[in-house]
């Protein structure tokens, strides 16, 4: 059963059977989404060496887990085991990877992106 009365239930997916998704926000990042539940989603993000992400509003926390490469956020560089919090209503300025970069973002799904 869906809709606002359906009971609540556990999900499941290998990420690695997914296949990586080109971004409409930006051009090379590719994307794995992982599931949605409670308003939040959950995705795996690949920059291409050299990326700049478009500046962003965060309407609602943002929460990053950096797993391979570089990145840096608001000047803070972000290697393998960093974490990267974003509170609601920072703007996110020149968030890149020189080297390339894998992370687990997870988010509200009111949040736009681009």
């Amino acid at each position: 059963m869906n809709g606002p009365h359906a009971a609540p239930h556990f999900s499941s997916v290998d990420a690695q059977a997914l296949p990586w998704t080109q971004s409409v926000c930006a051009s090379g990042v590719q994307i794995k989404n992982l599931g949605k539940a409670n308003g939040r989603a959950m995705q795996l993000v690949r920059f291409e060496p050299g990326t700049v992400f478009p500046t962003h509003l965060h309407t609602g926390p943002e929460f990053i887990y950096m797993l391979e490469g570089e990145a840096t956020q608001n000047g803070q560089r972000l290697l393998p085991g960093w974490v990267g919090i974003a509170e609601s209503g920072t703007v996110h300025t020149g968030f890149s990877s020189d080297t390339g970069c894998v992370f687990l973002l997870i988010y509200e799904l009111t949040q736009r992106f681009c």
